[in-house]
């Protein structure tokens, strides 16, 4: 009963909760379709406003758009206008220019009228100058110029002298300068080789022993040195005689070692000069060694190291060629710093300016041929091979390779550095008259001072004023590329008019 009771009020309840829910439920859904209906109504209102708010604004913008056209339009049309008023303008100062078009043809055609009037008569009034004259207009212009040359033939002379005196005065002054203060800074004393040797001798009986048998050691002596070994009258002394340095030092340490020794034999004279001739190269080695490193120049190749100490045995006019190397290198540094140059190449290229004077007598060429080919056998830059190379040139192609030549000349032009045979002396006086008196003009030439200027006569009768200067400058030039000497030498060309009348 009680589960009856139960089962009855769960379906009671179950039927009445639907019903509530059912009613609920329709309630919802008429308060959603009031809100439904409120929001479409609002939308709507919305769309009206927003409408006729769109139209308003359209309107506005229509009415500036006319507005903005209607301005447009005004200006386009005041610039039609003013175009039109340009076009007006541009064809009238067309048919202006067409009309002065006409007025300058027309005027032209008045001047060329004229020109061929002006031509003729000036034909006419020169036929009958030349007429007159008796002369063509091309004589009269020759004759002319000849007069004017000849009237300021003097002027023009005086000119140029007078401009090459003072640019030769302002070179030399800054030359002689520059040379005297890099000089004074390399100063260094000289004493020109000679070609004998002496050497003492304990007593005279050692002469007989240095002759030997029938003159069997004085010949192996002098066959294994290449030097002359001189035994005359002079007490205690035998003299060794030879051109070339290295083969007199080889004999005269020899005869010493030999003379020490007291055996003197040719097998004995045999080992001596190879003993000798190995302590000759150790030395040889160390002058090369010590040059370098005075000079503070690092990276030569030993073997040309080696060389630059033959140099020490060499010599050229009396001067050692070492010593007057070190000197060259000492000069054309302080040169090339004066002047702006690579002054380490200057020091390198001067020192190694001679190199070829090395082998000069072993292999054939003049010395800076030689000293090129081992320049380049041994790697070493350009800049250093063409002072080497063109150290005796006239005009050499850099400005270090000038420094170098100066430095060598500055070198050996001091006094004491160098001396000359009296055959070559003489030589060098006959070939520079030779030249003088090749030219033609030349009455007379003398070499004077020692060589050192040359005087030059010439015949006045062919030669004027303005000749003479360009025969002197023939002559300079002439010699420089002819001859080679140390210092300058002066060309005085002389034209003197000799006028000689007699009274009877």
């Amino acid at each position: 009963m009680y589960w009856i009771i139960v089962i009855i009020g769960v379906i009671f309840g179950g039927i009445l909760g639907y019903l509530i829910r059912q009613e609920i439920s329709r309630h919802q859904v008429d308060t959603a379709e009031a809100k439904a209906k409120e929001i479409i109504t609002k939308a709507k209102v919305k769309q009206q406003e927003i409408f006729f708010k769109a139209n308003e604004e359209a309107l506005s913008i229509i009415e500036e758009a006319k507005a903005e056209e209607k301005k447009r339009r005004q200006e386009l049309q005041t610039l039609a206008d003013k175009l039109d008023q340009r076009q007006s303008l541009f064809e009238k100062k067309l048919l202006k220019l067409d009309e002065d078009k006409e007025k300058i043809e027309k005027e032209k055609e008045k001047i060329e009228k004229a020109k061929e009037k002006i031509k003729a008569l000036y034909e006419e009034a020169k036929k009958k100058l030349e007429e007159v004259a008796g002369l063509s207009a091309e004589e009269a212009k020759q004759e002319l110029f000849k007069k004017i040359e000849q009237e300021q033939e003097r002027e023009i002379l005086d000119r140029i002298r007078k401009l090459e005196k003072q640019g030769a005065e302002q070179i030399e002054k800054k030359a002689k300068q520059l040379i005297t203060e890099v000089v004074e800074r390399c100063s260094s004393s000289h004493v020109a080789d000679i070609t004998t040797s002496s050497v003492s001798l304990p007593s005279d009986e050692i002469k007989g022993r240095i002759i030997g048998r029938e003159g069997r050691n004085i010949r192996a002596l002098e066959a294994a040195t290449g030097a002359e070994i001189i035994v005359d009258d002079t007490p205690l002394a035998v003299f060794v005689s030879a051109f070339s340095p290295l083969r007199r030092e080889l004999a005269k340490r020899t005869l010493e070692k030999l003379i020490l020794d007291g055996r003197i034999q040719p097998a004995r004279i045999e080992r001596v000069v190879e003993s000798v001739k190995q302590e000759l190269s150790a030395e040889i080695k160390k002058a090369g060694e010590e040059a370098v490193y005075n000079l503070g120049i690092v990276g030569l190749d030993p073997k040309l190291v080696q060389l630059i100490g033959r140099l020490k045995f060499r010599t050229s006019y009396g001067q050692n060629v070492l010593v007057h190397s070190i000197e060259v290198a000492n000069l054309a540094y302080l040169l090339a710093q004066e002047l702006g140059a690579d002054a380490n190449v200057c020091k390198k290229a001067g020192l190694l300016h001679d190199i070829g004077k090395a082998l000069d007598q072993e292999v054939e060429g003049t010395h800076p041929e030689i000293g090129k080919e081992i320049a380049e056998k041994y790697n070493l830059p350009e800049e250093i091979i063409v002072p080497i190379a063109t150290h005796h040139q006239d005009k050499p192609p850099t400005l270090e390779a000038v420094i170098v030549k100066v430095a060598d000349a500055i070198s050996g032009a001091r006094p004491g550095a160098r001396r000359e045979s009296y055959e070559e002396y003489l030589k060098r006086l006959d070939e520079l008259e030779k030249i003088a008196s090749s030219f033609e003009g030349v009455e007379k030439s003398y070499a004077i001072e020692a060589g050192r200027e040359l005087r030059v006569f010439v015949k006045p009768e062919e030669i004027s004023d303005l000749q003479a200067l360009e025969v002197a400058k023939k002559i300079a030039k002439r010699i420089e590329e002819d001859l080679t000497y140390p210092g300058e030498i002066r060309v005085t060309v002389i034209r003197e008019n000799r006028i000689i009348e007699y009274a009877r």
